[in-house]
């Protein structure tokens, strides 16, 4: 599976949590195979449960003290003849150590709880292999997405979800009655052939960021180069000054505001793309390019990069004043105007501009932060749908909207001032403008009654050029059937 699909909700598989199939029960006693980390918390977290472990070891005198005083350490064999539920938790370069016990695992249930150190590492997936190597046993994948810390803290500190698939469902069910007890939610990923993606999953970095992080690098380095041509490499050129110390803070300064502005329009770009596309075929049935599609599902990524580019973008801006630089050309300025005997500086104009864009960025920043906050699953999960949907939609166009105020007071009228173009070049903030007012315009126009309604229609499941049947009396009285088209 390529990353795009794994960073999808597994929609398709059901959760086991309160299944009344499923009745916990304690005391009974688990095997585990294996000494290491794993092992040993997965030890600490079914003592915890109320269950009796019997831990297999080929050194149990000097691995007993590893783990708790309630849990039995003996040799492997032992340990295998005393239950009929066994964890796994070894390598799969040693199950071959196991075959030894081959006809004492037979007809137990063998819970693999093993990952690889590369993504699809081998042809046929580590609870498969152990499968073929035990035919008698019966083969339960699970827990390998759940790590030793999560099983020592409790289900409270980690993901509480416990993937599990088997061939044998009646396995499947015991299992997940051990997870349950244990404090975590099964989920029935199915037959053994999910065994494979079940193993990728703890091997993925990230899968749902990759995209948006290196469009964001991408828009940085941009932005930057842009930048740094203009504000360092143009005064170094045409008037031989040496302004690099500015790379540091005062380019960086410059370029994140950019970024966060140009990711916090592409949240919403995608959805005018998709109303245009719906419009102009006009159903909502006609799948979108994957392209689009692999868009609309990154948004959410999107939007938290623009907020973490806009926070530091405000930290950047209060240490503007600690530079050392800063203070050499204050004092500079100030014996500037003391040699020319200016005692009034005061430029109205520049006070209310440089007020009115502090204050509207502040506000627009106080929103991003809350769009980032209802992102999390914690908030957004005490929020219903119309509250989600007003946050995320309604509040975020408002907060595209300030942070465009934002730009275009920091512009003010110098956006026509000659001397602000560098080699030629715009200034940075407005190349930024290009997509924001393009989102705005288009959200301005699907606003129009006559387009959202149609939208609207649309969305509700309306079709251009579909035919609806219908039955009308004919003059003798009978009936007589015929067809029209729904959008005439």
């Amino acid at each position: 599976m390529s990353g795009g699909d794994m960073a999808k909700p597994l929609l398709g598989h059901r959760s086991m949590e309160g299944d009344p199939s499923i009745m916990p029960t304690t005391g009974r006693t688990i095997g585990v195979l294996g000494s290491g980390d794993f092992a040993r918390s997965l030890a600490i977290r079914l003592v915890c449960s109320g269950f009796k472990v019997v831990v297999g070891s080929r050194n149990p005198k000097r691995k007993a003290g590893l783990f708790p005083s309630a849990a039995e350490v003996t040799f492997q064999a032992e340990a295998v003849k005393k239950t009929d539920v066994i964890f796994v938790a070894v390598f799969r370069e040693h199950y071959s150590t196991l075959c030894d016990l081959a006809d004492v695992l037979a007809g137990k249930i063998l819970v693999d709880v093993s990952n690889n150190t590369e993504i699809n590492h081998h042809k046929e997936s580590n609870a498969e292999y152990l499968a073929s190597l035990f035919p008698a046993c019966t083969v339960v994948k699970g827990f390998n997405v759940v790590s030793a810390w999560t099983l020592q803290s409790g289900a409270r500190d980690g993901n509480k979800q416990v993937l599990i698939c088997s061939n044998n469902q009646e396995a499947k069910h015991t299992v997940a009655e051990i997870a349950q007890v244990m404090g975590f939610t099964p989920v029935d990923m199915g037959c053994m052939s999910s065994a494979c993606e079940i193993e990728n999953i703890p091997l993925r970095l990230l899968p749902a960021w990759k995209i948006p992080i290196f469009l964001a690098l991408g828009l940085f380095l941009c932005f930057f180069t842009y930048n740094l041509v203009r504000q360092v490499i143009h005064p170094y050129i045409r008037e031989q000054k040496n302004k690099f110390y500015k790379i540091p803070v005062e380019v960086v300064n410059t370029t994140l505001p950019c970024v966060a502005y140009v990711m916090l329009s592409l949240v919403y770009l995608p959805g005018v793309l998709a109303a245009c596309s719906q419009l102009y075929y006009g159903t909502k049935y006609r799948r979108f390019p994957d392209w689009l599609d692999q868009w609309l599902q990154h948004r959410k990524q999107i939007g938290l990069l623009s907020f973490f580019c806009a926070a530091l973008h405000a930290v950047y801006s209060l240490c503007l004043p600690m530079r050392r630089s800063h203070r050499y050309q204050l004092i500079e300025t100030a014996v500037k105007q003391a040699v020319e005997k200016k005692m009034n500086i005061w430029v109205e104009e520049e006070v209310w501009r440089m007020e009115i864009y502090i204050s509207v960025g502040i506000i627009a920043l106080g929103l991003l932060s809350l769009l980032a906050i209802t992102s999390l699953p914690s908030i957004a999960n005490s929020l219903n749908w119309r509250e989600f949907s007003f946050i995320q939609s309604t509040l975020g166009f408002i907060a595209l909207v300030i942070s465009t105020l934002h730009t275009l007071t920091y512009g003010w009228s110098r956006a026509f001032d000659e001397n602000q173009y560098k080699f030629y070049l715009p200034p940075t903030y407005t190349l930024t403008l290009l997509v924001p007012c393009t989102v705005i315009l288009a959200k301005v126009i699907f606003s129009l009654p006559c387009i959202q309604q149609r939208l609207l229609r649309i969305r509700r499941g309306w079709e251009k050029g579909r035919y609806v049947k219908f039955v009308l009396p004919s003059a003798t009285g009978e009936y007589s059937s015929g067809e029209t088209s729904s959008n005439v």
